[in-house]
């Protein structure tokens, strides 16, 4: 949503379509190029979401408190919802309160959420699935982004490879999945028999959990990017936030047809 005037503008702008002032062409290039706003040491895009389908995300690492609530608090004068803000801190949810901002904080993914639309209806099918217990952190990054955007999420944790027969009696979930999140660190593994058991897209996530020669989820990227499985695509590693950015992506096309 925005602001009343920017609201005027964009109707303004419609009318001059209707009198065929400007061609629908131009009238869409104007508001794809439309406003963000300088805060100094941060540039807003307030017009994401009308290019992208949805808003900025704000990567909460490496930011103080202080530049994180002054972000937020111009988004909300602007009556931006669900403000996600990605890789932050208890310590920082509570300042975001104190400067009373109501703030939805989940600890294990590290997320933040202000201004959460509670009217986004759940849509779909997104799985994801971990190769251990130690990489729920990235799991939940990737299924707390999901959700949010508007994805139906369901979790299958600790499924990995070195007792397949957990990963095997969860089939017909993993079968009725529109896209899959395979989250593993060690060697990977994960993502290449879920790929072999699917037809749905699987998105894979190295994590940099495991023992020296892991080379902190180098080694889960390489095996991921290798895979022999058809369908798998990779991100990062511990990308969850973009793993489940776009399995919303595709499950909302999904959920489209």
């Amino acid at each position: 949503m925005q602001k009343a005037n920017d609201k005027k503008e964009i109707l303004e702008l419609l009318k001059m379509v209707q009198s065929g002032a400007i061609s629908p062409e131009d009238a869409i290039l104007r508001l794809q190029t439309a406003p963000f706003e300088d805060l100094g040491f941060a540039n807003i895009d307030y017009h994401r979401n009308l290019r992208q389908g949805s808003g900025e995300i704000i990567f909460g690492e490496g930011k103080t408190k202080e530049q994180i609530a002054n972000i937020v608090l111009n988004m909300l004068c602007k009556n931006v919802d669900n403000i996600i803000i990605t890789r932050t801190s208890q310590e920082t949810a509570d300042f975001l309160i104190k400067q009373k901002i109501g703030v939805e904080y989940h600890l294990v993914a590290k997320i933040a959420i202000v201004n959460r639309n509670k009217t986004i209806k759940l849509l779909g099918s997104v799985v994801i699935v971990s190769a251990g217990t130690s990489d729920i952190p990235v799991c939940e990054e990737a299924a707390i982004t999901a959700e949010t955007l508007g994805s139906q999420v369901t979790r299958l944790y600790d499924v990995g490879v070195a007792g397949i027969r957990r990963l095997l009696s969860k089939y017909e979930t993993l079968a009725k999945a529109r896209v899959i999140v395979a989250v593993a660190g060690m060697e990977g593994a994960l993502a290449s028999v879920v790929g072999g058991l699917v037809s749905c897209p699987v998105i894979a996530v190295p994590t940099s959990i495991g023992y020296g020669s892991n080379f902190e989820g180098l080694s889960a990227l390489l095996a991921m990017l290798n895979s022999c499985a058809n369908g798998i695509s990779v991100v990062n590693i511990d990308n969850g936030f973009g793993a489940g950015f776009i399995a919303n992506r595709i499950n909302k096309i999904e959920s489209i047809k």
